[in-house]
C-alpha cells in the first residue's frame, strides 16, 4: 500500500493527478483499503500505470483506520480544538503528553506533545524526512455551506473555500498550523 501512495504523490507532483483526485484516492484508500486505492488509480485519465503488476497479494485486507498519530507544540490545545471543532470524543488523556481520541466510526487519532518526541531530537538516527502529508480532509455531517462557514469564522477561523461540483469545502489551519479541510464528502458514492 505503502508504494501506491507513494506512487499517487509522484503523479500529483507531477501533474498526472489533480488535488481533487489525489485526496479523493486517499480517501477512498483510506476508508476501504488497498483494494481501494489500486481502483482509484486505475480511474485516474493520465495514461497507462507505471506501477509493476502486482505480485503476491497479501493474506489480510485493511478493514478499519487504527489511528493517525499527531505531533504537535501543545497537545491540550490540538485535542480541545479538534474535539470542539470536528465532535472527535476523548477516549485516553494521559494527562502529561498525549491524548487518544475516537474519530466517529473511522479510527483513531493520537494527538500527542512533540518535545521529547523521538525523531525530533539533536543526534536521532531517524532518516530526514524527504515527504509530507499536504493537508487531511474530513467529511462531516450534517453539510451545509454558509452555516459550515459560519461556524468557523465564528470560532475565529478563516475558511478558505474548495469547492468542485458537488465537491464542497473549507481549509482552515489547526493550532500547529496544519491545513485541515473540512467537506460534504462522507462516503465512497460521491467519488
Amino acid at each position: 500500500m505503502e508504494q501506491i501512495i507513494s506512487k499517487m504523490f509522484q503523479d500529483f507532483e507531477a501533474g498526472k493527478l489533480t488535488r481533487r483526485q489525489l485526496i479523493q484516492a486517499l480517501a477512498l484508500g483510506m476508508t476501504a483499503g488497498p483494494a481501494a486505492f489500486a481502483a482509484a488509480a486505475a480511474q485516474k485519465p493520465a495514461g497507462q500505470s507505471t506501477i509493476p503488476p502486482p505480485r503476491s497479494p497479501a493474506p489480510w485486507k485493511t478493514v478499519w483506520l487504527d489511528h493517525v498519530s499527531y505531533v504537535v507544540s501543545d497537545y491540550r490545545r490540538s485535542t480541545a480544538f479538534y474535539r470542539d471543532l470536528m465532535g472527535w470524543e476523548i477516549i485516553h488523556d494521559d494527562g502529561q503528553k498525549q491524548c487518544t481520541m475516537k474519530v466517529g466510526n473511522v479510527g483513531g487519532i493520537i494527538i500527542r506533545n512533540r518535545a521529547g518526541y523521538p525523531g525530533l531530537q539533536e543526534g536521532t538516527t531517524q532518516p530526514a524526512i524527504t515527504g509530507l502529508i499536504d493537508h487531511i480532509s474530513w467529511g462531516v455531517e450534517p453539510w451545509d455551506t454558509a452555516r459550515v462557514k459560519s461556524e468557523l469564522e465564528k470560532r475565529g477561523l478563516d475558511p478558505q473555500p474548495d469547492m468542485v461540483g458537488k465537491f464542497q469545502s473549507f481549509h482552515l489551519r489547526d493550532p500547529d498550523g496544519w491545513d485541515l479541510q473540512i467537506s460534504n464528502q462522507t462516503d465512497t458514492s460521491q467519488l
